[in-house]
């Protein structure tokens, strides 16, 4: 089984410190015909290497490609390869149906400094879950519903942020975000902006490596703030939006398009998914992410990362559409206590 190979490909890069790519083509949502899966079979074989390996992760759903020793460029070059020869057998339409991602073990960053998922999320991603259709279902229709509703009920205020951010600092108003989603793959986000264009991004990562290591380490008063405060990069008016959650108002959005749900775990950064011990990658597995949660709600800024991690478990585990309505029900006044 291709599942196989790949922790046989993990274990060996373990043992002599080699580095390794996968790269999936998933349609696990919905159903592709017989033949488009042979079309990008035979796409694949096209833009391998002889050393690859190819073979099913999910029958008829989630095609893989093992790359070992490949190099960061050389796998984004591959997946690029791969999605022109997809679009060119099946056309655009089909692609855009298409998931096509990456994960890798010992690969350098990115050139903006990214990193591939790990390739113990993707094992992991894959042991078979509970099925739960009826209920899953049913939150979709709630995100549907519930996303177009708040699209039309927000449309003044969202006009109105958007104007606000354009107007006060320069740059665009809106910001995209490369987030880590269902089963790690990666989509963009977006959210008003709140920084100044070309601010870096060191203090926010200094200050999550410190939050997910520090966690449970200290002795905890009940008055600690776990949140990065007087950050020198937000704009007057990303402060206020911050505070009031309304930047992420174009998430609803993404809720639409099926990146996110109204109710889930918020989506880790890519950067973020590194400094995960293995028990808190599951928060990214059992749970589509989401605009609100259990964490926003009950904790927020004063819980620890593993107090909000066993919220985001919890909430995978035992959810029901009626959880969803209570949790959306609680969040502006949830809201409303974060802009005090």
């Amino acid at each position: 089984m291709f599942r196989d190979a790949l922790v046989r490909e993990r274990r060996r890069a373990e043992r002599f410190g080699t580095p390794f790519a996968v790269l999936l083509a998933d349609r696990s949502d919905h159903a592709f015909e017989a033949g488009a899966w042979v079309a990008i079979a035979r796409a694949v074989a096209a833009v391998k290497r002889d050393v690859d390996a190819v073979g099913w992760l999910e029958e008829g759903a989630v095609l893989g490609v093992l790359l070992p020793e490949a190099s960061g460029k050389g796998a984004v070059r591959l997946m690029h390869r791969l999605r022109r020869e997809i679009a060119r057998r099946l056309g655009e339409g089909a692609l855009a149906a298409l998931s096509v991602r990456l994960y890798g073990q010992g690969i350098e960053p990115m050139l903006d400094g990214s990193a591939l998922p790990p390739v113990d999320l993707l094992l992991d991603a894959f042991v078979p879950q509970p099925v739960h259709a009826w209920r899953d279902g049913a939150k979709r229709v709630l995100d549907i519903v519930g996303s177009i509703g708040l699209l039309l009920l927000f449309g003044p205020v969202t006009a109105g942020v958007f104007a606000a951010v354009k107007w006060t600092s320069p740059g665009p108003a809106l910001f995209r975000q490369v987030r880590i989603g269902r089963r790690g793959e990666p989509f963009t986000m977006l959210k008003f902006r709140t920084m100044h264009v070309n601010a870096g991004h060191g203090i926010h990562q200094d200050y999550l490596a410190w939050f997910i290591a520090s966690s449970g380490k200290q002795p905890r008063t009940g008055d600690e703030i776990f949140k990065l405060t007087n950050d020198p990069r937000i704009t007057r008016v990303g402060r206020f939006l911050r505070k009031t959650s309304l930047d992420e108002l174009p998430q609803f959005w993404n809720v639409l398009r099926g990146d996110m749900s109204l109710v889930g775990p918020r989506p880790p950064l890519p950067f973020e998914l590194e400094r995960y011990q293995p028990w808190h990658r599951r928060r990214v597995l059992e749970a589509k992410p989401g605009i609100t949660g259990p964490w926003q709600v009950n904790g927020r800024s004063r819980v620890t990362f593993d107090e909000m991690v066993r919220l985001d478990l919890r909430y995978a585990r035992t959810h029901t559409l009626w959880t969803d309505i209570r949790i959306l029900a609680a969040t502006p006044r949830a809201m409303f206590k974060g802009a005090l």
